[in-house]
Order: structure tokens, then C-alpha cells, then sequence
């Protein structure tokens, strides 16, 4: 009988033998084989889901960091980690629990993790065997009724899955390593927004001063203008005073506002836990400037940007020999068929054929140039990005370290110098004062320039805490203006040996 119609494969010839029946000893034999031979690869194929989804991994990598200030990242808050934040918050909330809170707290970390996640799932999947595919088909012709089985594996997917397995990995490595970038970058954008909050709180309490001051010095030249010992000019000038000082505190105010309300946010605080306490002022500055040595060297061997560049590259070059190998054939199944046919006849007699299928892509037009050329462009693109990571982290570090020494003596300058000076002076001015050497108005425009002196030297001391944080980031972490174009990247490249 001619054997009836099969399901079509396009573009791809099938090699296919047909045996007659075989014996009940070798069909045993050949189910036994073909048992051992699957068990053998399911169990090389073995893979399972990390219990933490790699959470572990990450806190490793970023343990005994400066900017984590001990704290640990939590992939979900749970209800322990909540009575903890507000413990923290009934407290003036210092740097080091602002940092803790939005480790816990914050949708940046559930999210940076949750990619992470992800990224593992990828990594059992890409470490899985590839499901067997059953097929069936029952088909008629007159009085005949043929029954056909089929079992076809991917050998392709087979051969491959130990290689796929371990870019995998490698490419698992690398998400991790980007994970503890996000978690270090938010801990660094936590520590700057408290300082630039803290700092326009107190801010906004000198210029108030300030204002008070200009006010007063108002109120009194409208009075002796008002019984002509004060001419109209020097009172215009003073009412100038008082409406810039009015212009720089309201300012300043927003200022306050918008610094509390980001901070707010990194913290993933809602509702009545907005209403947390900071303190009145900045910590002070260190006695003295770090020893770092070598700071390119230190950003080159440390930062996490750096590594995650080396460990994407890595897997990358890895594809491209599989890419290679497997260029002109990339697909192959083997299948096992059975195929019984009945006859309708007064015996009911009925005939089982078994054999092989073999299913083969011929290349005729496609001999796998186009994939070997991405391959080759991919990797040579990951190598770039891992020289221009590795100037930029060298660039960095330098200027971090020069921007840190800058802002730290003018802050010096400011605390050992400027203020002690102008606070020197505005004592001398009392004095004059209470002497009958000095009159009111060059007594309250002393406290004026006093008042701006001081919130100069509160914006310095700023500066430098937010450069302390850059420094620390730039030499550990990743990049101050994030991983945006290393996260993109790395999300647009294929899995290895895709096609």
C-alpha cells in the first residue's frame, strides 16, 4: 500500500526508512536504550529556579560598601522589615536609616530585583532539555485505516544545551552584577537627596533669619522717613532689601520642598510616613582627607559597571563560536515513527512498519553569512563597550577625586576661615554698636552679610557630602548618571547562539 500524505515541513526534506516488524527482543532493546539514553539527558540538562532569585549574590556584592552603611537590600518588604522602617522614622532620620529605609522600602530595589528574577528564569530555561514533540495522525483511504506515531527531538538543542547552558550562566552573572549597580545607585541617590534636603531645611531657617532682619531694618527707615530724618532714597534701598530677601526665601522654600519630596520618593514612603523629622543640620566634615592611592586603578578593579562589562563580553564571545559551528546547519530533529495500517477486510489483517525520521535544513541559499556577521559585529560591539566602560570609570574616578578635594577645602576654608572671621567681625560691630561708634543700620547690615556668609558655608558643606558620594560610587559602583546605556545594551542582545 502507498503510504498516505504526512504532515508537511517547508523548506525542509525529510530522510526517512522504513523497517519491517521488528522482533519482541530487539524492539525491547531498542526501548531500553532509547530510555537510558533520555534519562542520561534530562539529568545533564538538570536545572532549577536559585531559592532567593540571586538576592544573595547581590547583597555579597555590595556588602561592606560605604554607601550601604550596613544595610541590606530586601527583595520584598514583609511585615518585620515594616516595623523596622518605622522605628526608623520616629526618629530624625539620619543618612545612614534614610539609606536603610529605601533598601527595604523603595520600588527601585523590588524592581531591580524582580528583573533579576527574570534573568535567572532565563538561565533554567536556557539550561532545560527541549520537550519532545508527539505528533499523530489517522488517516483513510477506501478501506484502510492507517495510524501514524512520531516522537521527534530537537538534536540541534541537544548538542548545544551544555554550551547554552553556561552563556547562560554567564550571562546570569552579569545581571547580577548590574542588580548591585541599581541598589548601589539607589542607595547613592538616597544619601544626595538627604543632603540636599537637610541642607535647603536649614537653608530656609538662615535666609528666614535673614529676613527678619531686612524686615526690621524696613520698618525702621519707614519710620524716620515718615518724620524726615531719613530721605527717600535710603528707605527705596532698604524696601529693595527686604523684597530680595523675601525672592531668596521663598525660593528657598521650594527649594525645601521639592529636596524633601524626592527624597520622599527614593524612600517609597506614602501617607502619614511622609511627616518624618530631619535633622537641623549637616554631619560635620571629616579631620582629614582619605588616602585612596591609585583611583583609576581602584575604579578599574572594583567598579561593578566595569565587571558586568567584562562578564557580558565574555558571553558574547562565547556565542560567537557556537554561531559559528553551527552557521550552515542550525536545526535538526530526529523522530521515531510507528505506523500501523488495518485493512477492513474478512481477516482484519493490519501491518506495523517502524523507523526514523530525519529532518535537515539543505543550505542552498542561506549558508548562515548574515548570522555569522551579527555574531562577529555583536562581539566586536561588547568589546567596545568594555574599553569605552573602562576610560569612562578611569575618566570618572579622576574627576570625582579632584571634585572631593576641591569641595572639601572650600568647605575647610569656609568653617576654619570665612565664618570665624565674619563671626569676629559682627562681634566687633556690637561692641561698636554699644560704643555709639556704629549706627543701627550698619549694625543690621552687618547681621545681613553674617546670615548669607553662613548659608555660603552651609552650601559648601553640601557640596562636599554630595561629592563624598560621588566618589564613593564612581570608585565602586557604576557611573553618577547611572547604567542606562549598559542596561539597553545588554537587553538587545540575543541569546547565544540565536539565530
Amino acid at each position: 500500500m502507498n503510504s498516505l500524505a504526512r504532515r508537511p515541513y517547508a523548506g525542509i526534506p525529510r530522510y526517512r526508512t522504513d523497517s519491517p516488524p521488528l522482533g519482541r527482543k530487539s524492539h525491547f532493546s531498542f526501548l531500553r536504550t532509547a530510555t537510558a539514553l533520555t534519562a542520561a539527558l534530562v539529568l545533564a540538562g538538570c536545572a532549577s529556579l536559585s531559592p532567593d532569585g540571586g538576592a544573595g549574590d547581590v547583597q555579597a556584592l555590595v556588602d561592606g560598601n560605604p554607601l550601604m552603611a550596613g544595610a541590606a537590600a530586601q527583595r520584598k518588604p514583609d511585615d518585620a522589615s515594616q516595623q523596622s522602617v518605622d522605628a526608623l522614622l520616629a526618629k530624625p532620620l539620619d543618612a545612614e536609616a534614610a539609606v536603610r529605609i529605601a533598601l527595604v522600602n523603595s520600588p527601585r530595589v523590588q524592581e531591580a530585583f524582580a528583573t533579576l528574577q527574570l534573568s535567572d528564569a532565563d538561565r533554567v530555561q536556557a539550561a532545560s532539555l527541549p520537550n519532545p514533540v508527539l505528533s499523530f495522525s489517522r488517516l483513510a483511504q477506501g478501506s484502510e485505516r492507517e495510524f501514524e506515531r512520531m516522537l521527534t527531538f530537537n538534536v540541534v538543542g541537544l548538542l548545544t544545551l551544555p554550551w547554552q547552558a553556561r552563556w547562560a550562566g554567564q550571562r546570569h552573572e552579569a545581571a547580577k552584577l548590574q542588580a548591585a549597580q541599581s541598589v548601589l545607585l539607589l542607595a547613592a541617590d538616597t544619601r544626595r537627596a538627604w543632603v540636599r534636603a537637610v541642607a535647603a531645611q536649614q537653608s530656609v531657617s538662615y535666609l528666614r533669619d535673614a529676613k527678619d532682619a531686612t524686615e526690621a531694618g524696613a520698618e525702621l527707615a519707614h519710620r524716620m522717613a515718615k518724620v524726615g530724618n531719613w530721605s527717600a532714597l535710603q528707605r527705596t534701598r532698604e524696601q529693595l532689601l527686604l523684597a530680595d530677601a523675601s525672592a531668596q526665601l521663598a525660593r528657598a522654600e521650594q527649594a525645601a520642598v521639592a529636596s524633601r519630596e524626592q527624597l520622599t520618593r527614593l524612600l517609597g514612603l506614602s501617607g502619614a510616613r511622609t511627616g518624618y523629622t530631619l535633622p537641623d543640620r549637616l554631619p560635620p566634615l571629616p579631620k582629614a582627607a582619605p588616602e585612596l592611592g591609585d583611583v583609576q586603578a581602584l575604579a578599574l578593579r572594583d567598579r561593578l559597571d566595569v565587571r558586568s562589562a567584562q562578564a557580558q563580553n565574555t558571553a558574547v564571545a562565547g556565542s560567537l563560536g557556537l554561531t559559528h559551528a553551527t552557521r550552515m546547519i542550525n536545526a535538526m530533529e530526529l523522530g521515531v515513527v510507528r505506523n500501523t495500517t488495518f485493512e477492513n477486510d474478512a481477516d482484519r489483517s493490519k501491518s506495523t512498519t517502524r523507523g526514523f525520521e530525519l529532518e535537515l535544513p539543505i543550505p542552498i541559499f542561506d549558508w548562515g553569512q548574515a548570522r555569522s556577521g551579527r555574531a562577529e559585529a555583536q562581539y566586536l560591539q561588547s568589546a567596545a563597550r568594555v574599553r569605552d566602560v573602562g576610560v569612562l570609570a578611569a575618566s570618572e574616578a579622576r574627576e570625582a577625586w579632584q571634585g572631593w578635594n576641591t569641595a572639601y577645602a572650600l568647605a575647610r576654608r569656609y568653617r576654619d576661615e570665612v565664618l570665624p572671621l565674619r563671626k569676629q567681625v559682627n562681634e566687633e560691630m556690637v561692641l561698636r554698636y554699644n560704643g555709639m561708634l556704629a549706627s543701627v543700620w550698619e549694625l543690621l547690615g552687618e547681621t545681613r552679610a553674617s546670615m548669607l556668609a553662613v548659608n555660603a558655608g552651609m552650601e559648601a558643606q553640601r557640596d562636599f557630602w554630595l561629592a563624598d558620594t560621588d566618589l564613593q560610587l564612581v570608585l565602586t559602583g557604576s557611573s553618577p548618571g547611572g547604567m542606562t546605556a549598559l542596561q539597553t545594551a545588554a537587553t538587545n542582545e540575543p541569546a547565544a547562539g540565536g539565530h
